[in-house]
């Protein structure tokens, strides 16, 4: 992966530095592409034969192109001054020439001998400037023979392969250079067998080649001083933090602990196999227990989730893997929405009641939702604004299906006991958490489960603080209703207020310990710009609840199987009305012109494709009545895919695409989404049963167990504050 260098980024590793090109026209061409990245204002002008200095005072970067077209004697005592000068050399050396000795000497045998002896006597001098500066001996590009004026036409692709083949066999020969080795920059080389015929002249690259040489040149050095994520070339491996060798050692402990456990019940088994009875010849069969005891479920999820974390580790965080960059296309997004929703539609059955949102519906939504976000991701859609659009609604309807979900379930249930609270931020949090120790990234990085647990929260304090109002009691008074109502005002006018007051909402979320989950880069505004862009949306999914369930307690709603939601004329009117506000919407989604003003708008105006999605999916009878298990059974892992995707699919913390089998792209996407899927259906799996021992039902035991997950978080805190203080 390639990381595209803004201009602060690049005065800010190359401060104080010089660097020095020296060669011919080519390497002239690299000086202008690499000083643009610095000053994209230079011009190239000057005189071309000849020196070329640049200097930006405000970073102290010296860039200066020493103009050596051959490899001779005049090169060789440039290079040498270098090494012998009592001043500073440069801290990056460019170089590379032969095509100037091709033309000079009309492509000859001994021009080609005599550049071996050149640079036989070039490479020592190289070699000792390697130990104290980063040295790049740049390859020749092949030439486009056919357009190549007169005077060039011996400049061959076949000498051109000579001359290279030479440089790199006397460069990395000898075994004087193990310690500090000349870096042959061949990747000018490869992008100009696939640009050259693009050049105005046959010998120079067009200038995207150029810019494209300059930013991996700029890669190669900065990336192990500023460590982007997306820049995976020539980057250290990060060194293991002291919270993730204690969560290596731990998982490492339930591995053996498991093994062991698993060994003693065998061999329990084999002393109680069953064994003959030697009056009558009859077998007896010991009374075998088929439970399995907690300790046994606990460290087998564990074992499970140790070894699952690894293949976490090993794909983004160790530099087993490579990770490419992603390049959006049309076809790579919408081809593939339409081969799952294709799909989708095989795999249609009847649902189990026909209720509005019933729970295979949710799943459903929730499933074709995960997976265009999916494809949205991999295919780096993001840069194409209508379809951007389109998916921050999709975000928007998670969070509406958050309002919709609890709403209902603390309005029919009146359940306010602190077992549904835990159940329910332990399911949405326990595998962020284990990925915040294991790949060392902050809780906020993973934005969408902060984002659903705080509305979790702030939708159960709504309802649970005095007066609590649920249906049974609103049930015999309708005056509890307009309390209810008011609760939702109250909580309205907070959100506007928070919305519009970013420095009240970041004091809230800058106290300690809130900071440690809220901050991101040293600040709350990521978490006040996600938080905000859909602060509406789970206020309108409660509202949506109350005012359904009021019409279903009324018997409004005519829920029966095949029968339309209201009566003919009523369901037709907002059929029409839904499927014109559907399309209206998506028509100013896709006309929308600036990010930045359609983010503005989002929030109020999402809602609207949204309940319109509601009413065209539940009104018609029969569509109320069916389902798509293919998507209902992604919808059962929805919140697993989305937090596995970062490291497992994606890589680079979603930055790019994992890549375990190099040069096969359809291939790799096949198996790495094969692995994926069954990782997040694994992991699911173990939060479920994880969750039924860390959150009993009994009260006394989950208070021990809640205090030991103090405890545990206290402990984390106290590392992290640990690990801090090494780091600075």
């Amino acid at each position: 992966m390639m990381h595209k260098y803004k201009h602060s980024e690049a005065k800010s590793c190359l401060i104080d530095k010089h660097i020095a090109f020296i060669g011919d026209s080519r390497i002239r061409q690299l000086f202008y592409s690499f000083i643009k990245l610095i000053n994209p204002q230079v011009r190239e002008e000057g005189n071309k034969h000849g020196n070329i200095p640049f200097e930006d005072k405000s970073a102290s970067i010296k860039v200066d192109f020493l103009w050596y077209p051959e490899v001779n004697g005049s090169m060789r005592q440039r290079i040498k001054s270098w090494t012998e000068a009592a001043t500073a050399k440069p801290h990056i050396i460019v170089a590379g020439a032969a095509t100037w000795s091709i033309k000079i000497h009309n492509g000859s045998n001994e021009a080609l001998t005599q550049y071996k002896i050149n640079i036989t006597s070039i490479a020592p001098l190289l070699e000792k400037l390697a130990k104290s500066s980063d040295v790049y001996w740049v390859l020749q590009d092949p030439v486009y023979e056919d357009m190549l004026s007169e005077s060039r036409k011996m400049i061959t692709n076949e000498k051109i392969d000579a001359y290279n083949e030479a440089a790199v066999r006397i460069l990395n020969s000898s075994s004087r250079n193990s310690k500090a080795k000349v870096k042959v920059f061949s990747v000018s080389k490869l992008i100009a067998q696939e640009t050259i015929m693009k050049s105005s002249d046959g010998l120079h690259l067009p200038e995207s080649s150029r810019e494209t040489n300059a930013m991996i040149l700029m890669n190669v050095y900065c990336n192990k001083i500023l460590k982007p994520i997306d820049g995976s070339c020539c980057q250290p491996q990060p060194p293991l933090t002291l919270i993730q060798k204690l969560a290596f050692c731990f998982f490492t402990l339930s591995i053996f602990g498991y093994l062991i456990i698993n060994l003693i019940h065998r061999n329990n088994y084999r002393k109680n196999k069953s064994c003959t009875d030697l009056e009558n010849g009859e077998e007896k069969k010991p009374a075998v227990s088929t439970t399995v005891s907690t300790l046994e479920t606990l460290l087998h999820s564990f074992c499970k989730l140790g070894l699952i974390m690894t293949y976490f580790y090993l794909c983004d965080r160790a530099n087993l893997f490579m990770k490419e960059n992603k390049f959006y296309t049309h076809s790579s997004f919408f081809i593939p929405i339409i081969y799952i929703l294709i799909l989708g539609v095989f795999y249609t059955e009847n649902t189990k009641e026909t209720k509005v949102l019933n729970r295979e519906q949710t799943d459903e939504w929730k499933g074709w939702m995960q997976l265009v976000i999916l494809i949205y991701h991999i295919s780096g859609a993001s840069t194409f604004l209508p379809v951007y659009m389109h998916i921050r609604v999709l975000v928007a309807a998670y969070l509406f299906q958050t309002g919709y979900g609890h709403f209902s379930y603390f309005w029919i249930k009146g359940d306010f006991g602190v077992y549904r609270v835990c159940q329910v931020l332990f399911r949405l949090n326990f595998l962020v958490v284990v990925l915040c120790i294991v790949m060392d990234r902050p809780y906020q990085f993973y934005y969408f489960v902060p984002l659903v647990t705080v509305w979790f929260m702030i939708i159960y304090v709504t309802l649970a603080i005095w007066p609590q109002i649920v249906q049974k009691k609103a049930n015999g008074n309708c005056f509890w209703h307009f309390g209810l109502l008011l609760k939702l005002i109250c909580l309205l006018i907070c959100i506007y207020f928070l919305s519009y007051s970013q420095g009240a909402f970041e004091k809230i979320f800058s106290f300690w310990p809130l900071s440690k989950c809220f901050e991101l880069n040293g600040n709350v505004y990521e978490w006040w710009f996600r938080w905000k862009l859909d602060r509406y949306v789970v206020f309108h999914g409660m509202l949506f609840a109350f005012i359904y369930l009021a019409l279903q307690k009324c018997q409004v709603l005519s829920e029966g199987k095949g029968d339309p939601l209201f009566s003919n004329r009523v369901s037709n009117v907002l059929l029409f009305i839904s499927i014109v506000c559907f399309l209206t919407y998506s028509v100013w989604a896709s006309s929308c012109k600036n990010k930045t003003d359609c983010n503005e708008l989002h929030p109020s105006v999402s809602v609207v494709q949204i309940l319109a999605f509601i009413l065209i999916r539940n009104i018609p009878g029969y569509v109320r009545s069916v389902y798509s298990s293919f998507f209902a059974w992604f919808g059962k892992i929805s919140l697993e895919l989305f937090i596995c995707q970062y490291h497992i699919w994606l890589a680079a913390d979603t930055k790019g695409i994992l890549v375990l089998i190099p040069g096969y792209p359809m291939l790799n996407v096949m198996v790495s989404t094969f692995i994926f899927v069954c990782v997040a259906h694994e992991i699911s799996q173990i939060t479920n049963d994880l969750a039924q021992i860390v959150v009993p039902k009994d009260n006394p035991t989950l208070l021990k167990r809640l205090l030991c997950i103090g405890g545990f978080f206290s402990g984390l805190l106290l590392f992290s504050a640990v690990q801090e203080q090494s780091r600075h």
